[in-house]
């Protein structure tokens, strides 16, 4: 099963279904390693690095990110 697939088949699941599985898949992600979160980190910015390189990500600025963010949430 792709992470496709199993994203599709978790939004079908009631609000408090997918809260609880939110909860365990960032739960497993706690008892990762130390070494591990370093290196799953280093990957993202290798990749996000490729994306802005290849013109499939933008930037933006922290300010304009944080003010939506705050909006978002009022």
């Amino acid at each position: 099963m792709t992470i496709e697939q199993v994203e599709i088949e978790a939004l079908k699941l009631e609000p408090q279904a997918r809260a609880e599985l939110a909860e365990k898949l960032l739960k497993s992600l706690e008892e990762l390693p130390e070494e591990e979160i370093q290196r799953l980190w280093a990957e993202e910015a290798v990749r996000r690095d490729a994306e802005l390189d290849d013109g499939t990500a933008s930037m933006r600025d922290a300010e304009d990110v944080f003010r939506d963010a705050r909006t978002r949430l009022l």
